[in-house]
C-alpha cells in the first residue's frame, strides 16, 4: 500500500469503537464505502498476557484492507512486548497508538488520552512501536488535549515519534463525547505537521465537505454516526442518503456477517444493533420487545425482513 496515494483519495476510516466495530461491522462498512478499518482498543497488558479474549481482537473480516489494529498503554516496556506479540499476527498493516481514550479506567494507568499530559512519553512509544514493529505503519489517534487545547504541540510530538500518519478528534478529554467539536483546531493540527492528518468527531453525511474543507484534513474518520447507519459510508461517498432497499440489504449482510463469526450467540448480540437500526421507524418499539426473546437464527432474519 502506497500511503501518499491512498491519502490522494481522501478515505473514509471506521473509528475503533469499544463494543460495536467487531469483525462483523467492519466488514459490512468495508462492503459499502469506508476505506480503511481499525480494531477495537486493545491493552497492551492483556496482549502481553496472551489472554484468550484478546487474542480473538486480532481477527480481522476477510474484506477488511487495509487494517490497523490499535494498541493502549503506558509501560514503554510493556508496549515493546506488546509489539513483538503482534508481529507474529499476519493481517494487518499498521499499529495505531490510542492517545484519546478518556474512560477513567484507562486515563488512571496513565493510557488513552492521559498520554496528552507527557508529549515525550508519548513521542518515545511512538518510536518504540516504530522500532520493534514489523508492520508497515504506525499511526496515533488523538484528541486536542487533556483540559485544555494543545494540539499543535502534540500533533509534532507525533510526528516526531515516527507516527506515519495521525487522527484528531475534536474535543479536550475534558470535553468528553458531548464538547462541541474544534473543527478549526484539527486545521491547526494540520498546519503543524506534514505527515497525512484524519478528522474525527461527529461527522456525518450532512457535514463530512464542510469538515474535510474547513480542516483540510486527508481523511475522515466516522464513530457513533455509524451505529445504526453503517450506510453513511456510501451517503458520503454518493452524496446522497441510502435507499430503503440499501438499508435493508446493509442490514441482513451485517446480521449473516454476526452469525458466521459469532454463531448461535450473534443473534443475542445483534440486538443492540437492531435496537438501533429500527430509530425511527413506525412500530419500533413493539419490533424492539419481540426480537428481545428471539434466540433462533432464522427467526431472527424472518422478523428483520418482515419489519424493514
Amino acid at each position: 500500500m502506497n500511503l501518499n496515494k491512498f491519502f490522494e483519495t481522501k478515505p473514509l476510516f471506521l473509528a475503533p469503537l469499544a463494543g460495536f466495530s467487531d469483525p462483523p461491522l467492519r466488514g459490512v462498512v468495508k462492503k459499502f464505502g469506508a476505506d480503511a478499518t481499525i480494531s477495537e482498543m486493545i491493552s497492551a497488558n492483556a496482549l502481553v498476557f496472551e489472554n484468550d479474549k484478546t487474542l480473538k481482537m486480532l481477527e480481522k473480516n476477510e474484506a477488511e484492507e487495509p487494517f490497523f489494529v490499535q494498541i493502549a498503554g503506558s509501560d514503554e516496556e510493556v508496549i515493546k512486548k506488546a509489539v513483538l506479540i503482534l508481529n507474529k499476527f499476519d493481517g494487518f498493516c499498521g499499529i495505531d497508538l490510542n492517545c484519546g481514550c478518556p474512560v477513567p479506567k484507562v486515563v488512571k494507568q496513565n493510557s488513552g488520552s492521559a498520554l496528552l499530559l507527557d508529549l515525550d512519553k508519548l513521542t518515545r512509544i511512538l518510536e518504540i512501536i516504530k522500532t520493534h514493529s514489523n508492520k508497515k505503519f504506525v499511526s496515533a489517534k488523538v484528541r486536542l488535549g487533556f483540559a485544555s487545547v494543545d494540539i499543535e504541540n502534540i500533533a509534532r510530538a507525533v510526528e516526531r515519534g515516527g507516527a506515519d500518519f495521525i487522527a484528531v478528534h475534536g474535543r479536550t478529554r475534558a470535553g468528553g463525547y458531548s464538547a462541541q467539536v474544534d473543527y478549526d483546531a484539527i486545521a491547526q493540527a494540520k498546519g503543524a505537521v506534514q505527515i497525512p492528518l484524519i478528522a474525527n468527531g461527529d461527522i456525518s453525511s450532512q457535514n463530512a465537505e464542510f469538515v474535510r474543507s474547513t480542516t483540510g484534513a486527508d481523511g475522515l474518520m466516522i464513530g457513533r454516526a455509524s451505529i445504526g447507519h453503517p450506510w453513511v459510508f456510501a451517503e458520503i461517498k454518493q452524496g446522497q442518503s441510502a435507499s430503503a432497499e440499501l438499508k435493508k440489504e446493509i442490514i441482513l449482510e451485517h446480521f449473516a456477517q454476526m452469525i458466521a463469526h459469532y454463531g448461535a450467540h450473534g443473534v443475542a448480540i445483534f440486538r443492540k444493533h437492531l435496537h438501533e437500526y429500527s430509530k425511527g421507524y413506525a412500530n419500533a418499539s413493539a419490533f424492539r420487545e419481540e426480537i428481545n426473546h428471539i434466540e433462533n437464527a432464522n427467526l431472527m432474519r424472518d422478523k428483520i425482513l418482515e419489519f424493514f
